[in-house]
């Protein structure tokens, strides 16, 4: 027995014939992957859509369905990695998109959405300036840039097992081995891949989530040094692990108490957790709040929120933020229709209500079979953790989180019609468009596998 209780041949076992299962469903894929591999690394666009042994390939989406090359139908709870929250092909968003697209696609000038979105989101999330840009990714880079013109300081704070975006201030201890990071109270930085100099790691802080005696232990040594803390309000990229109860408050104590900048990264939550994000959800204000994924109605965009006093550093062109495609016409139409006429308050009020409903059935069943999991979530986004312990932070996840069952638990739901987000850290996503029998279909599939692996 391994020390999950469950027998782990009988794992193994199941793992090879679920994936015969997933081999003999999506030959077509296999084929495409075959070709893909010859012109794209790894056969994707991003080496997030890797999977083992080939990735899906997929044709459309309608509502809360895809569909495969094979024809292979499943309910979407992989939402393009969190973005699809307005569901596939919702006509709201299509109308929208379709009258920009016959007044032109570009112009590298300001039109009347990108006003209006801008409004919105200052009603949301309670920042009063915003600029846009094209991704998650440019949205953390900018505000890294922002926080270092405003301090005159250079390091910047993240935390570990955090994912903020593809640029080098935060490739950093991403998914670092436990044995490379240091202690919780004087951790050590551990760059995520190669191609980063050592010179921009060494700029990079890190801090353990939940832990303000290891986040005042590390300020009382460089606050005085470091520009900007970013940190996502609740952990979104290993699995979910929210904050607990006074957490963020300290957080935003201690960095006005060392001139620090607060970034708040909700490229996750900032359309998935409630109306205005986790900013509103916990009632703490940043200095600057990152967005992309949901926000932009499922096309390629993102934006910042910034104080007034970040703001003028932009106002007065003494931090560059510039961009061709920032505030696109497709993009703001998209983000206006998305913000002002689907995802409501009232939305959110039913997707959280979904969203306890699918938990409540998960966690039946894991206490049902007894087991090692637990279930969390907030607003739209929700998962099951395959751990004894409860998480709060990276080195818990590292150490209690049980890889190889969590790889089956995802072949037992990409087999049977739910379509799930790769790898053992990712969580669901609901749209508007999930029925209650969308839901049930995620807990059937999720039942079948309990069965299995305690039988």
């Amino acid at each position: 027995m391994s020390d999950s209780g469950l027998d782990p041949q009988r794992i193994a076992s199941l793992t090879e014939a679920q994936q015969e299962i997933y081999r003999n469903r999506t030959g077509t894929s296999a084929q495409e992957y075959k070709r893909a591999v010859e012109v794209m690394p790894g056969g994707v666009p991003s080496s997030f859509q890797m999977m083992d042994p080939w990735p899906v390939y997929l044709t459309r989406g309608k509502g809360s369905q895809v569909w495969d090359v094979d024809g292979n139908q499943y309910t979407d709870f992989h939402a393009g990695f969190g973005v699809m929250v307005i569901g596939h092909a919702n006509p709201t968003i299509g109308d929208a998109v379709k009258a920009r697209i016959d007044q032109s696609t570009h112009f590298a000038a300001p039109t009347n959405d990108s006003i209006v979105v801008a409004e919105e989101l200052k009603r949301r999330f309670k920042l009063p300036h915003w600029r846009f840009i094209n991704s998650g990714t440019e949205a953390t880079m900018d505000a890294v840039h922002l926080a270092r013109g405003a301090t005159g300081r250079d390091m910047i704070l993240k935390v570990e097992g955090s994912y903020h975006g593809h640029h080098d201030a935060v490739m950093v201890s991403v998914a670092p081995p436990l044995d490379q990071i240091g202690t919780r109270e004087n951790p050590i930085a551990v760059p995520y891949g190669e191609g980063t100099p050592k010179a921009l790691t060494d700029l990079t802080h890190t801090v353990p989530f939940n832990n303000v005696d290891a986040l005042k232990a590390v300020l009382e040594n460089i606050g005085d040094q470091v520009a900007g803390m970013i940190v996502e309000p609740a952990m979104m990229n290993i699995n979910i692990i929210p904050p607990k109860e006074g957490y963020l408050e300290a957080v935003r104590e201690l960095t006005e108490q060392y001139g620090i900048k607060l970034i708040f990264d909700e490229v996750k939550t900032g359309a998935t957790m409630s109306h205005g994000g986790a900013t509103g959800y916990y009632g703490v204000t940043p200095d600057m709040i990152t967005l992309a994924k949901a926000t932009c109605g499922g096309y390629p965009g993102g934006s910042i929120g910034m104080s007034d006093e970040v703001a003028q550093l932009v106002e007065d062109d003494r931090v560059k933020q510039y961009g061709t495609f920032n505030g696109n016409p497709l993009v703001m139409a998209a983000a206006e229709a998305a913000l002002t006429k689907v995802l409501t308050e009232e939305a959110y009020v039913e997707l959280n209500e979904k969203n306890e409903y699918l938990k409540g059935r998960c966690q039946e069943i894991i206490d049902k079979y007894g087991l090692p999991a637990y279930t969390e979530g907030i607003g739209a986004k929700g998962c099951v953790i395959f751990s004894p312990e409860r998480l709060y932070e990276y080195r818990d996840y590292a150490e209690y989180v049980d890889a190889e069952l969590s790889t089956l638990g995802w072949l037992y739901h990409m087999n049977n019609g739910i379509f799930m987000t790769p790898g053992v850290e990712e969580e669901w996503t609901l749209s508007v468009f999930h029925t209650e029998q969308d839901l049930d279909n995620y807990a059937n599939a999720f039942e079948q596998f309990a069965q299995d692996v305690t039988a």
